[in-house]
């Protein structure tokens, strides 16, 4: 896809499936931040220019591809495949290390990304915070972008039990966590700069 190309099918996908009261004040949000220019991560998957909006496509589609069943609901699918990771706008920023060039044997500096966390309120708690500033959350898509990191959550990884309540009672969360793993570690090989 051409660079454009990504947040066009972002706002068109946007568009005409959320439909909440609020949805087109958080979407010209997101235009005014770095959402759609900002990388997924620092270097694990998506770790380029647009990859956040890359990644947000790829758990979209993974989820109504993989998961979508008779009842569920595609705003919420929306919702939660294309705003899980809002709260990583503005996180990033691009800085430079010093690498040695092993044709030169000189160090020389090379950009990478580095976070920069001007909130820091958590990952899933913290997208649920920025959304719901504009639009009101269902529970189960509250509760989906919260625990949409599954083992990775720093809560889970403290003994939190919270995530398997979460899971047991909201398939949306399990189906979104689905999404996001398969997107990231299946979809999204071989997408970041560096290594």
């Amino acid at each position: 896809m051409e660079k454009t190309e990504y947040q066009q099918r972002f706002e068109e996908l946007f568009c005409t499936y959320i439909k909440r009261e609020g949805a087109q004040q958080l979407l010209e949000w997101l235009k005014k931040t770095d959402f759609f220019t900002a990388p997924a991560s620092t270097k694990y998957h998506c770790a380029c220019e647009q990859g956040l909006v890359m990644h947000s496509l790829s758990v979209f589609d993974t989820m109504v591809g993989s998961y979508f069943e008779e009842g569920d609901s595609m705003e919420s699918f929306a919702i939660c495949g294309l705003l899980h990771d809002v709260c990583k706008a503005q996180f990033y920023k691009v800085s430079s290390r010093n690498v040695k060039n092993p044709e030169t044997g000189r160090w020389e500096p090379q950009p990478y990304y580095a976070i920069d966390d001007q909130f820091p309120y958590g990952h899933g708690e913290k997208s649920v915070f920025l959304i719901e500033r504009f639009l009101r959350l269902k529970p189960s898509e509250a509760v989906a972008i919260r625990w949409h990191m599954g083992g990775f959550d720093e809560a889970a990884r403290g003994g939190s039990y919270a995530i398997s309540h979460a899971y047991e009672r909201y398939p949306l969360a399990v189906k979104l966590h689905l999404a996001d793993l398969q997107s990231t570690y299946l979809k999204e090989k071989g997408t970041s700069v560096v290594r």
